[in-house]
């Protein structure tokens, strides 16, 4: 085999590779934006389902568009080799000697053009995902951090992000399950709180049982949490809570308490379906480079 083909075989192994970490990460969200639709929700459901197929058929394309790229550069390369013919001296003929060299100049050549297309397609991509709302939003929650000395902690994407922050801004104090538990217990004892801001989809405000529910769903591993989770763990740790986001202002709740607060960051843009809860920690500057 020579040096060409052991280097396309290269770039094919390295894209394979490229591909099932893509695959495997895509299979990670989606798990994430079916974990995130709350049961009985059927517009939620359709959404989800419509943003899985889209992010599949996207990803799909991706990959056979870049195999096919490859794929192509190789055999663009197999038809450029060259066979020596030697004459009756047993040595190759100058015209031969010619042609090879030219061969191989017209190789190096074409082997830098497909370089200089990869270098121009990173690039692309680049500044297409610096126009994209997931990084315009990024980089103004960066900011917001920065000033305070903070910097973004990202945590699982499983459906319990928000409660994975909470966990991790508590130190330790309680575990998932218990943090849950604990959320649900004080939204029943206080439902007179939480039940106007809750209706079914036809708008009609939720019965006692189906508060009851809800409130059993709130205890179950994988469902997304929000603001009313928000409110009743702030009241339930008697701790204030700050949610920084971009494009508006931070939302603050449980400010009655005069411990210092549980700050979480959310995304819009970060997920499939756009709704991501992360922790924060101290920002070590250069740390990303280290």
């Amino acid at each position: 085999m020579s040096g060409a083909e052991d280097q396309d075989l290269s770039i094919i192994e390295i894209l394979l590779q490229k591909h099932k970490t893509e695959k495997k990460s895509l299979q990670a969200e989606i798990q994430a934006i079916k974990k995130a639709v709350p049961k009985g929700d059927k517009k939620r459901d359709k959404i989800a389902k419509q943003k899985i197929a889209e992010l599949e058929n996207a990803l799909k394309e991706t990959h056979k568009q870049e195999l096919e790229t490859v794929e192509k550069s190789q055999k663009t390369d197999a038809s450029d080799g060259t066979t020596t013919v030697l004459g009756n001296n047993g040595e190759e003929p100058s015209e031969t000697r010619q042609k090879s060299k030219g061969k191989a100049k017209s190789m190096q050549e074409k082997k830098a053009m497909k370089a200089k297309e990869l270098a121009d397609r990173l690039a692309q991509a680049e500044i297409d995902y610096e126009k994209s709302s997931r990084f315009k939003e990024e980089e103004e929650i960066k900011k917001i951090l920065k000033d305070r000395g903070l910097t973004v902690k990202p945590v699982t994407p499983d459906g319990n992000c928000m409660y994975h922050a909470i966990c991790d801004q508590l130190k330790s104090v309680v575990e998932i399950t218990e943090l849950r538990k604990r959320t649900a217990t004080h939204m029943r004892s206080h439902a007179a709180d939480f039940l106007p801001f809750l209706s079914t989809e036809s708008g009609d405000p939720y019965t006692a049982d189906e508060f009851e529910s809800y409130c059993c769903e709130v205890e179950k591993s994988g469902v997304w949490g929000g603001q009313l989770e928000l409110q009743a763990i702030s009241n339930a740790f008697q701790t204030p809570i700050h949610v920084i986001q971009a494009g508006s202002s931070s939302v603050k709740l449980g400010e009655q308490y005069e411990q210092s607060p549980i700050l979480l960051t959310y995304h819009r843009h970060e997920l499939g379906l756009g709704e991501h809860y992360n922790s924060v920690m101290e920002l070590v500057e250069n740390k990303e480079e280290l």
